[in-house]
C-alpha cells in the first residue's frame, strides 16, 4: 500500500511494528502490516496534536491585565460554545462545555485540512466520523446514567406511558443506537461530497474556478463541525434531563 501523505509514511516507519502488534493483540490484522497508520488517522492525530499545542499556548499566556491575541480568540470560542450549551442543556452546561468545544474545534479542524489541495479531510474517511460519534454517544450515555442512576436512565426510554412502554422502550433504545449511523453518515457523506466536488473541478480547471468550490468546501466545513456540536448538546441536555 503506497501511502500520499509524508506523514504517514514517517509514522509507519517509527510506529508501524509496535502498532501492527497492538492490532493483532487484540483480532485485529490490517490489510499492510508494515503500514497499518493510514493517511485519516496520521492527519487525526496532527489535529490532535495541533489542539493541544493551542490549548498550552493559551494556558500559559493566560493574562487578566493584558490578554494576548491567542487568549482572546480563546476566548471568543469559549463564549460561543457556551452560549449554545447554556440555551440547549440548560443549568449546568458547563461541566459538558469542555467535551462539545473540543468536539467542535477537532471536528472543523479535520475538515478545513481538505482545503489543502492533494490533502483529503480525515472526516472523508467513514471510519473517522464513526469514532468521534461513537464517543459522543458514549459520553452522553455514560453522564445520563451517572445523573439519572440506572433505573432513572432507562425509564426515559420506557415513556411516561405505562401500559405502552413494552413498545417503546425497544423502539427508543433503536433510536438512540441510530443516532451513532446518524452523525457519522451526515459528517462524512456531506465532507466526501465536498472534496470529490473540489477535486473534479480542480482536475478541470486549476486556476480561478475552483476557489468558489473551496469557499463552499469551507462553508460545509464550519455548518457540519457546528451542527455536529448541537447535536452532542441536544443529546447531551435529554439525557441529562430530569422529569417533573
Amino acid at each position: 500500500m503506497v501511502e500520499s501523505l509524508g506523514l504517514t509514511r514517517v509514522l509507519n516507519g517509527v510506529l508501524g511494528g509496535p502498532v501492527s502488534a497492538l492490532l493483532g493483540a487484540v483480532g485485529v490484522h490490517p490489510a499492510d502490516a508494515a503500514a497499518p497508520i493510514s493517511d485519516a488517522f496520521a492527519l487525526e492525530l496532527l489535529v490532535a496534536v495541533i489542539l493541544i499545542g493551542f490549548f498550552l499556548i493559551v494556558r500559559a499566556s493566560l493574562s487578566v491585565e493584558k490578554p494576548a491575541p491567542v487568549q482572546q480568540f480563546a476566548e471568543m470560542i469559549h463564549e460561543f460554545t457556551g452560549g449554545q450549551a447554556e440555551q440547549i442543556i440548560g443549568h449546568g452546561y458547563q461541566r459538558f462545555q469542555a467535551f462539545v468545544t473540543v468536539i467542535f474545534l477537532f471536528v472543523l479542524s479535520c475538515n478545513l485540512i481538505g482545503l489543502i489541495p492533494g490533502i483529503p479531510a480525515p472526516t472523508e474517511s467513514p471510519v473517522v466520523p464513526l469514532g468521534i460519534a461513537l464517543l459522543t454517544f458514549a459520553y452522553y450515555n455514560f453522564h445520563g446514567f451517572r445523573e439519572q442512576g440506572v433505573i432513572g436512565y432507562l425509564g426515559h426510554f420506557a415513556g411516561p406511558i405505562w401500559w405502552i412502554s413494552w413498545l417503546l422502550f425497544p423502539i427508543e433504545i433503536i433510536s438512540h443506537c441510530a443516532r451513532v449511523m446518524s452523525l457519522t453518515i451526515r459528517l462524512y457523506a456531506n465532507m466526501f461530497a465536498g472534496g470529490l466536488v473540489t477535486l473534479v473541478f480542480f482536475s478541470l480547471v486549476p486556476l480561478g474556478v475552483p476557489v468558489i468550490f473551496l469557499g463552499l468546501h469551507l462553508m460545509v466545513s464550519v455548518i457540519q463541525a457546528f451542527v455536529f456540536m448541537l447535536l452532542a448538546m441536544i443529546y447531551l441536555s435529554q439525557a441529562v434531563a430530569h422529569e417533573h
